[in-house]
């Protein structure tokens, strides 16, 4: 998936996504959620990992 798809997805700009793959910019717990789904990843498995 390209950050472009991924911005599409969550109906953001690709830079949103750049930057949040480039530790510019935090994710809150929704916006958090939102890339989960978008991505088809599990958040519970990512934070049973924690």
């Amino acid at each position: 998936m390209t950050q472009q798809n991924l911005a599409d997805s969550l109906g953001r700009p690709q830079s949103f996504v750049a930057k949040v793959e480039g530790c510019e910019r935090r994710l809150d717990v929704v916006e958090f959620l939102h890339f989960c789904r978008a991505i088809g990843a599990d958040p519970g498995t990512f934070f049973a990992g924690i």
